[in-house]
C-alpha cells in the first residue's frame, strides 16, 4: 500500500503477533494511554484487524460471525480500524456498528434476484472508472480501497483488493470524456474512498477537475471521517480549502458513529468546506 505510505504487513514471528494483539487490546480499551499512536491515521491503518484470530482476541464472536469471517476472503475481506472497533458493543451481537464491520454468515446467502451491480453503474461507464448516468453529473471511481469495508457495500464487485489509485492514463481518459460533455456540471469523486489516497495524489485529481470550465460542483464521497477520523488532518483540510467551493459527502450510517473524534475541530472545518 505504497500510496498510503504505510506498511500493512504483520510481524513475522508468532511471538510478535501475540504481542501486537495484546498491545492492540490495551489500545482499544484505553485509547488515551498512548494518544501519539492512537491518533495517527497511519498507525490505525497498519493495525487494522483483518483475521479471525486477531478479532477473537479482542471481542467474543458468535458462530455466524466466525463463519462469515472465514468466508470473507478476496474482495471485501474484513478490515476494521482499531478506532472503529472501539465503538462496537462487544457484548451485543446486534450492535449496529458491529453489524456494519464484522462479516456474518447471512452475508453469503445470495438470492436469485440479487444483482452483482445493484446500482447499474457498469452499464453507464463510457470509459473505465467513470460512470455517466445522468446528463449533468458523473461519478469518478478513483480507488478500490477503504479504511474499513462496510458489509453492506453496493460496490463489493470491485472494492477491497487495495490496488493503487486510478492510473494516470485512465484518469486522462476520464478527463477527456468530461471535457467533451459540456452538459456535465457536477462530478462526484468516489471509490473505495478517495481520502485513502495520499494528499498530493488527491490534490492532483481535484486540480485537474477544477480546471474544466463547465464543472460547477466537485464532490468527494467518503466514509473516512467516520471510520478513520484521524485522517482528516490540518494538512488535508488546508489542501481541500484551496479548491473551495468543494463539497464533502460524508456517509454516517448510525448515531453511534458520532464521537468526540468525528466532531473535533479539524473534522468540523472539513465539514464547512462548502
Amino acid at each position: 500500500m505504497e500510496w498510503l505510505s504505510i506498511s500493512s504487513e504483520p510481524p513475522s514471528s508468532k511471538a510478535a503477533k501475540v504481542a501486537v494483539r495484546s498491545d492492540l487490546a490495551e489500545y482499544i480499551e484505553c485509547p488515551s494511554s498512548r494518544p501519539e499512536s492512537w491518533n495517527d491515521w497511519r498507525w490505525q491503518l497498519k493495525n487494522r484487524i483483518t483475521s479471525l484470530e486477531a478479532l477473537k482476541d479482542l471481542i467474543p464472536l458468535t458462530r455466524r460471525e466466525e463463519e462469515g469471517i472465514k468466508r470473507a476472503t478476496g474482495r471485501l475481506a474484513m478490515a476494521i480500524t482499531p478506532y472503529f472497533l472501539s465503538l462496537i458493543d462487544r457484548q451485543d451481537p446486534k450492535c449496529p456498528i458491529r453489524k456494519q464491520a464484522i462479516p456474518r454468515l447471512e452475508e453469503f446467502s445470495v438470492s436469485s434476484c440479487e444483482m452483482v451491480d445493484p446500482c447499474g453503474e457498469d452499464s453507464h461507464s463510457p470509459v473505465p472508472g467513470l460512470v455517466h448516468r445522468y446528463p449533468d453529473r458523473a461519478l469518478l471511481i478513483v480507488t478500490d480501497s477503504c479504511a474499513m469495508y462496510c458489509r453492506y457495500c453496493t460496490r463489493k464487485r470491485m472494492v477491497g483488493e487495495e490496488h493503487p489509485p486510478m492510473p494516470i492514463d485512465r484518469f486522462d481518459d476520464a478527463i477527456k470524456y468530461i471535457k467533451s460533455k459540456k452538459s456535465i456540471r457536477d462530478i462526484l469523486i468516489s471509490g473505495g474512498d478517495p481520502l485513502m489516497m495520499k494528499t498530493e495524489v488527491l490534490e492532483d485529481y481535484i486540480k485537474r477537475l477544477r480546471a474544466i470550465p463547465h464543472l460547477e460542483v466537485i464532490r468527494i464521497g467518503t466514509r473516512v471521517p467516520v471510520t478513520l477520523p484521524m485522517r482528516v488532518t490540518g494538512e488535508l483540510v488546508a489542501m481541500l480549502r484551496k479548491y473551495h467551493p468543494l463539497y464533502i459527502s460524508i456517509h454516517f450510517s448510525h448515531p453511534k458513529e458520532i464521537s468526540a473524534k468525528t466532531t473535533s475541530r479539524p473534522r468540523i472545518e472539513a465539514h464547512r468546506l462548502c
